[in-house]
C-alpha cells in the first residue's frame, strides 16, 4: 500500500536536552519542498541544524535528503528512511534540531531523527493511495436500483448522482476491477447502461470525501 499527507502534522522529542521538531507537509513538486525547507529554516533561524528529506513524483523520480552539518548519514537519510518504510509519496520534512549541549554521538543521531520523524508522521493524517478510473453511468431510472446495488456490492465510491431526464452517476473504480465492472454492468443491466471511461487517476477518501492527487 501506498499513501499520502491529507493534513500535515508536526512532532516534537527531547534526547539529552536537544529538541527535535519534525515538520511534515504534503507537497506535489520539487519547488514546493524547497520552499517549505526554507520557510522551516526561517521559522527556526536560531537552531542549530534544519536537516529534511522529500520524495516528490508520480514515480518518486526525485528524491533528496540533507544532514545540514550534522555527521554524514546521521540526520537526512534516517528520516528519507522513515519516509520510504511508512510507504510515504509526495512527502517532505523538516527535522529542526535545537543543540541542548550533550553531544548524542552518530547512533544516538539517527535514533533522534528517526524518532522525531515518525512522530511528525503520526501527528498527521494519512490516506492510503488508490489508483483507479472515473466512470459515468447513464441509465434509465428503472436500472437505478440495480446499479446502485451493484456498486455497492463491490465497494465503488460514487461522488455524486446527477437526476435529469435519465439518471447518472460519477464514480471512481479501482483499475483491478474495471474490466469484472463493466462485464456485471453490462450484463445486468442487458447492456442498456451507458458507460463512459475518463481516464486514469489517483485518489484517497477522506471524511466520506474523495481526494484526488
Amino acid at each position: 500500500m501506498e499513501y499520502e499527507i491529507y493534513k500535515d502534522g508536526e512532532g516534537k522529542i527531547t534526547e539529552k536536552k536537544s529538541v527535535f521538531i519534525a515538520a511534515v507537509a504534503s507537497v506535489k513538486t520539487e519547488e514546493e519542498a524547497l520552499e517549505f525547507i526554507s520557510a522551516k529554516r526561517k521559522e527556526h533561524y536560531d537552531a542549530r541544524h534544519n536537516c529534511f528529506a522529500y520524495i516528490v513524483g508520480e514515480q518518486d523520480e526525485c528524491v533528496r535528503s540533507s544532514d545540514d552539518g550534522e555527521p554524514s548519514g546521521t540526520a537526512g537519510r534516517p528520516i528519507l528512511d522513515v519516509l520510504t518504510g511508512a510507504h510515504l509519496h509526495n512527502v517532505v520534512v523538516v527535522v529542526t534540531r535545537y543543540f541542548g549541549g550533550v553531544l548524542l554521538g552518530t547512533g544516538g543521531l539517527v535514533r533522534a531523527y528517526s524518532q522525531a520523524t515518525k512522530e511528525g508522521i503520526e501527528a498527521c493524517i494519512l490516506l492510503e493511495k488508490n489508483y483507479g478510473k472515473k466512470l459515468k453511468i447513464s441509465m434509465d431510472y428503472t436500472l437505478l436500483g440495480k446499479v446502485q446495488y451493484i456498486l455497492k456490492e463491490r465497494n465503488v465510491f460514487i461522488v455524486d448522482t446527477l437526476y435529469d431526464a435519465d439518471v447518472t452517476i460519477e464514480a471512481y473504480v479501482p483499475l483491478e476491477d474495471v474490466d469484472a465492472l463493466e462485464k456485471e454492468l453490462v450484463n445486468q443491466t442487458g447492456a442498456k447502461a451507458s458507460l463512459d471511461w475518463g481516464d486514469s487517476v489517483s485518489y484517497g477518501i477522506a471524511e466520506e470525501k474523495l481526494v484526488l492527487f
